[in-house]
This record gives C-alpha cells, structure tokens and sequence, in this order.
C-alpha cells in the first residue's frame, strides 16, 4: 500500500523550519557575495580603523593611542564593520552634485550617515608615501572599473582641522577602465609635496553607476 502523499499539518511546519534553518545557514553567503572594496594601501580612514582595531575595538586604550578612530568606532562601528561598503549609487557622474564639499570623506553621508565619523577632523594615523606611490585597491566582489580618479589636497589644507571640500584637492590622475579583479595596482606619480595631506580617490564600479569614495591620510615624505 503506498503512503499518502498529503503533509499533516505538523508535517508542514516540520518542512517549514527545516527550510527557515537552511535558508539561514546561506545568509553568511550571500553577504559574502555583496561584499564590495576600498583602498587598502595607503589605508582608508574606515579600513585603517578596521584593520588596527577590529579585533580590539573595545580597548579604551584607543581613545588615547588613535583617538580618531575612537570617535569613529563610538559614533558607529558599522563604518569600520562595513569597509567595503561606503558608495552612492545613481550618481550619473555628478560626483560633486552627490558628495557635498564637506562631506567628502563620508560619500556625502552614505549609507544614512553611516560614514559621517570619517569626516571629522584631526589626526588621523597616517601612512608614508613617496612622490611616487603605488594605491593598492581591493574588490571583494570583483566588479573592475570604469575609471578612478585620484586626487591629493592642496599644500593649504589642514586635515586636523578642516572638513575636505572639492577646492582642496588637485586632480592627479584619472585612469581608464579596468577588468574585474579582485586586486588592482594603480601607479601614481606626483612632486611637490610634502608632510600631511589626504588622497582622495573615487571608484566607479563597472557593473552599474556605483561610485565609491575613500579618504586615506598619508605623509610625504
């Protein structure tokens, strides 16, 4: 005699729950498949973060050895939790339409604000760079891109006590298109440069009109 083929109601919400906790078991890969990039050398401000602290952040030794990114990880620790995240899309190459001078270190306060901490002035931990640098990119999700644009701030600016505004940088490179990758090197040559200043670098991600924005605090010298 052949079983039924009708579910019992209990039987329903046995099928139920088994489905709820594989579908559950899949959420860490599909967050891994929307993961996205950043400069990772010379370091963002929220990657730094990251990467000094995230194993620690709860150390209130913090607030005195790198007391930006004790701000940072006090006003939202999503910002340094989500490195890779920090882009507007539907930008249509308006780039200072959609970042608002000021707000440039956020991506004009992404997210809901999530980034607004990057835009506070003060110092920030630095890395040493030369006239000629090398900007080491990774794309989790290998998207590639449609161009970068690189910039560095201008010898009057003073990133301890001013917000970062689009007449503070000097356009230093754009490049052209890249295939996606996970990992991109981009050569940048500059002179006349010296001690602290901010690169800033916008990412137009190829697959569709996301545009990221990264501020990485360097020393020339």
């Amino acid at each position: 005699m052949q079983a039924s083929a009708h579910l019992t109601p209990r039987r329903v919400l046995t099928v139920l729950a088994a489905l709820a906790g594989a579908l559950a078991c899949m959420l860490p890969l599909a967050n891994g498949a929307l993961a996205h990039g950043s400069i990772v050398d010379p370091a963002t401000r929220n990657y730094g973060c990251y990467e000094r602290w995230g194993d620690d952040h709860m150390n209130e030794a913090m607030a005195q050895e790198d007391p930006m990114c004790w701000q940072a990880w006090q006003d939202n620790p999503n910002a340094m939790w989500n490195w890779n995240g920090l882009y507007q899309n539907g930008v249509g190459g308006d780039h200072q339409g959609a970042v608002p001078s000021g707000t440039l270190c956020s991506g004009g306060n992404a997210e809901g604000g999530r980034y607004s901490s990057m835009d506070t002035p003060g110092a920030w931990k630095t890395t040493d760079i030369g006239d000629d640098f090398t900007l080491q990119f990774y794309d989790q999700a290998s998207h590639g891109a449609d161009y970068f644009r690189i910039y560095v701030s201008d010898d009057g600016f003073d990133p301890t006590s001013e917000q970062l505004g689009w007449d503070d940088l000097d356009l230093i490179k754009t490049t052209g298109s890249y295939e996606p990758a996970e990992n991109i090197d981009i050569p940048v040559s500059t002179s006349g440069y010296s001690g602290r200043h901010v690169v800033f670098t916008v990412w137009k991600a190829s697959h569709m009109d996301q545009n990221y924005y990264f501020c990485s605090d360097v020393n020339f010298s």
